[in-house]
């Protein structure tokens, strides 16, 4: 399931497309939109901390928080009330995402309440769906990873991330009902590579608040891997105090408790994305 792709140059070249010698374009960043539009299924722990996994093993990561609740933006210790320019801007007004990036432990592209107005001051805007996209263009090169927590809906916002990414990771409370609502986002999913971005593929469904201890989460994950099969990852995060304790610090999992068994999940799937053994 490794998202990156192991490119070399061609034997001997030593010009870039644009015919500068010995100048190389730095490689763009892969783009992960996390969605589900069920809520309280892990989304925003999931997107910090495996773009903190990530910033761990070496990759210059940014988080892009697309939820009006700013739940990622105070997750690092921020006060999406207090944000002079956020996501809402970036979308709306078209102001440089640079402007609403704040170095933390991870870079994250701020989210604000203004946010839940977005989709109705975006309805006139011609291209709405890749606004997203053409504000990210600006930084692509600058980060290897850039990390979308997305809304709990298939609105507007959500159709930006996935009009942005190249891959969709789907987390998956290990719940009936939790799990019904993927047919919903395949169905979204199709429309979007059929009309906006061919490219957009679910890189893997991740089950998340597992409690091994029941019948029914286990029932849930064979659920999961007999219609889903390899799209499951093997990663299983399971349901941990860690996680409800770091965001009050403004902090991942992975600096709050690094020698934890959350942190030791998410560093598990990192690998498991990047396609690293062991």
């Amino acid at each position: 399931m490794g998202l990156l792709e192991k490119k070399r140059p061609a034997q001997g070249a030593r010009r870039t497309s644009n015919g500068s010698n010995g100048r190389r374009r730095r490689k763009q960043a892969q783009v992960i939109a996390f969605a589900n539009q069920k809520g309280g299924v892990a989304k925003t722990t999931t997107t910090l901390n495996l773009a903190a996994a990530f910033q761990e093993a070496g990759h210059r990561v940014l988080c892009v928080d697309m939820d009006p609740q700013g739940n990622l933006t105070m997750s690092q210790g921020i006060d999406p009330d207090a944000v002079e320019v956020s996501m809402y801007d970036v979308l709306v007004h078209h102001v440089s995402i640079r402007d609403c990036i704040a170095q933390q432990e991870v870079d994250v592209a701020c989210a604000s309440i203004d946010l839940a107005g977005a989709e109705i001051a975006m309805s006139t805007q011609i291209g709405r769906e890749r606004s997203l996209e053409k504000a990210l263009d600006e930084v692509r090169e600058e980060y290897e990873f850039v990390c979308i927590d997305t809304p709990p809906s298939l609105g507007l916002l959500t159709i930006n991330a996935l009009t942005a990414a190249r891959a969709v990771i789907v987390p998956v409370q290990c719940e009936y009902l939790s799990m019904r609502g993927l047919v919903q986002l395949q169905n979204t999913l199709a429309m979007i590579k059929e009309n906006l971005n061919p490219d957009v593929e679910i890189a893997g469904i991740l089950p998340t608040l597992v409690d091994s201890r029941t019948v029914h989460a286990k029932e849930a994950i064979e659920l999961l891997e007999e219609n889903f099969g390899d799209q499951v990852f093997a990663s299983r995060i399971r349901k941990t105090v860690r996680f409800a304790e770091a965001p009050v610090k403004g902090m991942s999992v992975l600096k709050y408790d690094p020698d934890g068994k959350a942190a030791y999940a998410y560093r598990q799937l990192a690998r498991e994305v990047l396609g690293v053994d062991g």
